[in-house]
């Protein structure tokens, strides 16, 4: 049943008719779910619907990082996950991020391979970390084959930071370029997007999907849920919740010599330059249980700490101005693995990109695409 809105014979026909596949979500999964359902068969018909009028949680919010996992990260990462799990989600990645450049083009979102760099404050974390090259490079490379990936880097500040390693695979892209690269693809192949549209609740039958929005119903033969963030609120028997992260950037900053993407504190931290400015976003472990929400809201202790950052570790002898603030919602769990796994017969969930959406997102799009088309 529709809502009371006057919608034209119109409308009713070409919107509110049965769709072969609706993707609740049109940020990276979701965009790269629809692309490859309907570049597979040009035939179907496939919906997107969003939230937003741009892309609610992260797509369009991130730092611009085409990174896979810092030395301290994958190390972390190991004390809190298996070895085989650590080592397949860093290959999901890796080819996303290969299937990023080659579907959109590096020069058509601004790709610069500069590498990233991950600083350590003392002699201690940084030998710590120093120590696991060996063992990291051995495994990256049997996994996706990159040799000498991590090695000791002398790009850091001396009077603040101990010592740094690079990962010389690494890179950063422009966000906004990047999305609108995808719409474009998706839009090209015939797929519709529908914005400021929420879904409020999936009822799956048997042969058929129907989705209750806030302006009508809308139905499906199959359903690919890519919220990520903001999965609670339409699936509750998955370890995903939202994560939400603080972001800032400076005003242009002449002759700034930082260049690539930096990380710290077990990728906590994360800064880059863009545009002769400093982006600099995290320090969500200041204060987790604040920013386990889906709220879009400064948190002023996280964001004094981040300028702190800058002032005293990033930029201790440069003056600098800040020109904005932000923060997007991501979604996290116990481990970083993306979940890829079917609600039921017809609805798929695709979710948990655990804050590295950019790299991930276009092979769980694809991975999405593939098991929904198969059921």
């Amino acid at each position: 049943m529709l809502s009371s809105v006057n919608y034209s014979y119109w409308e009713l026909k070409h919107y509110f008719n049965k769709f072969d596949f609706i993707v609740i979500g049109s940020g990276i999964v979701g965009l790269n779910t629809a692309y490859n359902l309907k570049k597979n068969n040009k035939k179907c018909k496939v919906l997107i619907l969003e939230k937003g009028f741009l892309p609610h949680g992260a797509s369009t919010k991130n730092a611009g990082f085409a990174c896979f996992g810092s030395v301290s990260e994958l190390i972390d990462d190991l004390n809190n996950s298996n070895e085989k799990t650590v080592f397949e989600t860093v290959k999901m990645r890796w080819d996303g991020l290969q299937l990023l450049k080659q579907n959109l083009g590096e020069k058509n979102i601004a790709y610069k391979g500069y590498g990233g760099t991950e600083w350590f404050s003392s002699k201690y974390d940084y030998e710590t970390n120093l120590d696991k090259i060996k063992y990291l490079n051995k495994s990256i490379d049997e996994t996706i084959g990159l040799k000498d990936t991590f090695k000791s880097s002398s790009n850091f500040v001396k009077d603040k930071i101990y010592g740094a390693i690079k990962n010389k695979h690494e890179g950063q892209l422009d966000t906004a370029l990047m999305m609108n690269q995808m719409l474009n693809l998706v839009r090209s192949l015939g797929v519709e997007i529908l914005n400021n549209v929420d879904v409020l609740n999936i009822c799956s039958t048997k042969n058929a999907v129907q989705l209750k929005t806030s302006i009508g119903d809308f139905n499906c033969l199959k359903c690919v849920v890519a919220v990520n963030g903001f999965a609670s609120y339409l699936l509750n028997k998955f370890d995903v919740k939202p994560a939400r992260a603080q972001v800032l950037i400076t005003k242009p900053i002449n002759n700034l010599k930082l260049k690539g993407a930096f990380h710290f504190d077990k990728g906590y931290y994360y800064f880059r330059n863009i545009d002769n400015r400093v982006l600099l976003g995290g320090a969500r472990n200041l204060d987790f249980e604040t920013e386990s929400t889906d709220k879009f809201e400064l948190n002023l202790k996280i964001q004094k700490k981040l300028e702190l950052f800058l002032k005293e570790t990033i930029l201790p002898k440069t003056s600098f101005e800040i020109e904005h603030r932000w923060c997007g919602i991501m979604g996290v769990g116990k481990e970083k693995k993306p979940i890829i796994e079917f609600v039921n017969n017809n609805v798929l969930a695709a979710v948990r990109m655990g804050g590295m959406g950019v790299a991930i997102g276009s092979v769980v799009g694809l991975k999405a695409a593939q098991l929904i088309s198969k059921s």
